[in-house]
């Protein structure tokens, strides 16, 4: 891991300090999000830095941008996905804290006073990743014509019928 990301630390500190680091991260150090991609290259460019705002909220801006490989749900195949997070996150040291942040911050939990940045990072880019991947330009399907295949394909003749017609035949 570069020199420039540190592994644990105070994040308050870091806000007195008005810390902020810039650097770029290998994608096959982040562990996690490789199991959610289809190869582990390339790299995430990342610029974080800590401040307070007038109101003494103390946060993180990170700025994070990558190029991440997935794969393609519809095709089964590898796709780039250029992705871009720009995320405050309001430091909090219990959930009681997070009802006092201001609009536009998610909350991030400190509890014991140390913070590991990698772990950040990873997880924004985690929870930015999309539930299903398609890759543009693939194939569209008209959910119209599927539905009304598969319902013309599965029609199972109800185990009443018989009783039904037994039932005319007798009027």
């Amino acid at each position: 891991m570069p020199d420039s990301l540190p592994d644990d630390i105070d994040p308050w500190r870091m806000v007195q300090a008005r810390r902020e680091f810039r650097g770029t991260l290998p994608v096959a150090v982040l562990t996690r999000l490789r199991e959610s991609l289809a190869d582990d290259v390339g790299e995430v460019t990342y610029a974080i830095m800590f401040r307070s705002d007038d109101f003494g909220t103390d946060s993180i801006r990170l700025e994070l941008d990558a190029v991440l490989t997935l794969t393609c749900q519809r095709l089964l195949q590898p796709f780039k996905w250029p992705l871009s997070i720009v995320q405050n996150l309001g430091l909090i040291r219990d959930e009681a804290g997070e009802s006092a942040l201001p609009e536009g911050f998610e909350p991030l939990l400190v509890e014991d006073g140390h913070l590991n940045l990698k772990d950040v990072i990873e997880d924004e880019l985690i929870l930015a990743l999309p539930v299903v991947a398609l890759s543009p330009g693939a194939p569209i399907e008209s959910l119209e014509l599927t539905r009304a295949s598969a319902d013309e394909q599965d029609v199972v003749p109800s185990p009443f019928a018989a009783l039904g017609k037994w039932k005319d035949s007798r009027h």
